[in-house]
């Protein structure tokens, strides 16, 4: 059974879909105003996790995340950059894909935009304004947030606290706060402003407001009530709170049956801020780290507990990374120069016991909330476990099934985490190893991989010929093109470093 954290209920609860078998899961998406931050993507990689999780348990999972495509942000920069909005909320919604794509994050099941949802939202509003839980000024139309008798609960806030804070805020009455009956009201449609992007509307011209949004689309393309709604900590008030008020007073039920949310995200144990000059984007930091490593770092906090970001965090995790590669690399090197009359020098029971505690161990901790951080540990003391076994063994051909099953175990399990490995491939090989295969073990072919393979037979013919110097030539060479040569009993392990 897995146990989440439900926001609304304060406490973990056991996790029953509505549907067997299926889970339906909205997380809100960006504002394409601007190349998202690392706050930003931690709450998307932790929902990505969280998501392939569910499939990897076997369930059809329907993920659905918006594009807020017209907002504030988007015009204040439209504005500043004498364009037009569109062209601002389509250059950046390319380049959320494009950033999410690169941090390994899957594309949602349906990615559906707020500009193209217009009459879904005019509708919700109409039902709202029928029910009597909205209401027109001017072309504006706002919810009544009292007519909503539990307001505040998803957030924990006492309404009555809410108005007193207001009042004190809107002391000076200046703004549109006049024009509501209550101070706490908030906007579900604004009355289009000279140069803006409008729509029509029965109140006229004018643009959703941005909490709006999100229950228009869930609503449509996962229908009501919906399983798990995602999103930051950040988003819990007013966003969440709004979003859940307006869809239960429209729609008179409830509107998502659990609520999760990933903590917040500091730059070397600050809030990060443009003022504080610690505000990092996504893009800037995948161009000096592997995606893998920010995954890593990130997985290595619980998602609903504060993160704190820094580079020297960013190392640790590629370093770790690196670990668990040169592992896996030193694993299918043993399997791949196994052979029937080897001795028997792993216990391969042992090794099942192993993969089957790492399994067990890793079910345990994502069925526990998600415990991604001791989902991983279970992973890294499998590492540890056949870095032990296999170290100096010679393997046969039965052994190679139970170190090879081991190796696959691990890459599941990361992927299931959405980390992807790197174990080498022929394009990690120089191309001057061609050039060098030619001269000294006269290859005629044009594959690295197949150069540094002809090399090393050479030296081991040289080796057995007893011609030292040339094998001893060939070794040097290689070194100088970033090899690293390891002679075991299987023969020679090459390793290329750059």
């Amino acid at each position: 059974m897995i146990r989440l954290y439900d926001t609304n209920q304060r406490r973990k609860v056991d996790f029953v879909p509505l549907e067997e078998g299926k889970v339906s899961m909205y997380v809100c998406g960006p504002t394409v105003y601007n190349r998202i931050h690392i706050g930003n993507a931690r709450t998307f990689i932790s929902f990505d996790m969280i998501r392939r999780y569910l499939q990897w348990r076997g369930f059809d999972v329907t993920f659905v995340q918006n594009v807020t495509d017209v907002d504030d942000k988007i015009i204040a920069r439209a504005l500043e950059e004498g364009r037009s909005a569109q062209d601002v909320a389509r250059e950046y919604t390319e380049a959320f894909i494009a950033d999410m794509r690169a941090a390994g994050v899957a594309d949602p099941t349906i990615r559906p935009k707020a500009t193209e949802e217009i009459n879904t939202m005019i509708a919700l509003v109409q039902t709202l304004v029928e029910r009597g839980h909205a209401y027109e000024v001017e072309g504006d139309v706002y919810f009544s947030v009292r007519s909503d008798a539990h307001y505040g609960h998803l957030s924990g806030r006492n309404v009555d606290e809410m108005e007193a804070g207001h009042r004190e805020l809107r002391a000076d009455g200046q703004g549109l706060e006049d024009r509501k009956r209550d101070p706490l009201d908030f906007a579900l449609w604004k009355a289009a402003k000279p140069g803006e992007p409008s729509w029509a509307s029965p109140w006229g011209e004018g643009r959703p407001g941005w909490h709006i949004e999100c229950s228009a689309m869930s609503q449509k393309y996962l229908g009501l009530p919906f399983d798990i709604h995602g999103g930051g900590a950040d988003l819990v008030f007013p966003h969440h709170e709004n979003e859940c008020a307006q869809s239960e007073c429209a729609c008179g039920g409830q509107f998502a049956r659990y609520w999760m949310h990933s903590g917040m995200l500091q730059v070397n144990s600050e809030k990060m801020s443009k003022s504080l000059g610690n505000f990092m984007l996504l893009h800037d930091v995948l161009e000096d780290a592997r995606p893998q490593a920010l995954r890593m770092l990130m997985l290595q906090t619980h998602y609903r507990s504060p993160l704190d970001f820094s580079v020297a965090r960013m190392d640790e995790a590629d370093a770790a990374l690196s670990r668990i590669e040169t592992a896996l690399q030193n694993m299918r090197w043993l399997c791949d120069n196994s052979h029937a009359g080897a001795p028997d020098t792993v216990d391969d029971a042992q090794i099942r016991d192993y993969q089957k505690q790492a399994t067990e161990g890793f079910r345990a901790a994502m069925d526990d909330d998600f415990n991604a951080p001791a989902a991983l540990g279970c992973i890294f003391t499998l590492v540890n476990q056949m870095n032990i076994a296999t170290a100096g063994a010679s393997l046969s051909t039965a052994d190679a099934e139970q170190v090879i099953g081991a190796h696959d175990c691990i890459v599941e399990l990361l992927d299931v985490l959405g980390i992807a490995l790197e174990e080498g491939s022929q394009t990690d090989y120089p191309a001057e190893t061609v050039e060098l295969a030619a001269r000294l073990a006269g290859y005629g072919g044009s594959d690295p991989m197949e150069a540094t393979e002809a090399l090393i037979e050479a030296r081991a013919l040289a080796k057995a010929e007893k011609d030292w110097a040339r094998a001893d030539t060939i070794r040097d060479d290689m070194i100088a093109l970033g090899f690293l040569i390891e002679d075991t009993p299987q023969g020679a392990k090459v390793t290329y470093q750059g």
